[in-house]
């Protein structure tokens, strides 16, 4: 069982530093923002972008989740077994477990500019809305789609974990490019 009122300010503080730290990207030169590692990987802007077609996904989900629910908020949330390992999967470890991503969400070799950026922080307000919409149904009780199966549900509280803890992964993904 998690307190509900922790686990909100918990996610919306994350949400807070996410956005802070895209919006401190901005300041960079495009072949930063470009670069890939030598090793391989992501640059900064496919890092984000990344992100940002997840949150094609989630936004609109949570939100439609959280506007249709009639539950009674819950003062607890209690993780499903599914929901708390993709998210526990998801925060990033001192050596970052590789993930294969699903083809529509890979980002590499798409012609990125900073308007990513941009677009990650307007979704990041909408889910800090969408956090306090949230204070008002039940975390374990409301469910919501997930981007990888139309059958899989997730609790809400898992739902936002994962999303947050997923943006989380790629902003330390990105911070480590500079």
């Amino acid at each position: 069982m998690i307190n509900v009122e922790e686990l909100l300010t918990e996610l919306a503080g994350l949400t807070r530093q996410h956005i802070h730290m895209v919006q401190s990207f901005k300041q960079l030169p495009p072949e930063i923002l470009n670069r890939k590692p030598a090793a391989g990987g992501w640059s900064i802007l496919e890092c984000v972008e990344h992100l940002n077609r997840y949150g094609d996904f989630y936004v609109p989900e949570i939100e439609l989740r959280i506007q249709n629910s009639k539950r009674r908020p819950s003062t607890v949330f209690k993780p499903g077994l599914l929901g708390n390992y993709f998210a526990k999967s998801m925060l990033p470890k001192e050596r970052l477990n590789k993930m294969k991503t699903f083809k529509s969400m890979d980002p590499a070799d798409s012609a990125l500019d900073p308007s990513v950026l941009d677009k990650f922080i307007d979704q990041q307000e909408q889910l800090l809305q969408l956090l306090e919409a949230s204070r008002q149904t039940d975390l374990t009780r409301v469910k919501t789609s997930i981007s990888i199966s139309k059958w899989i549900k997730l609790r809400l509280g898992d739902t936002l974990r994962v999303v947050i803890y997923h943006n989380l992964r790629h902003i330390v993904q990105a911070q480590k490019l500079l």
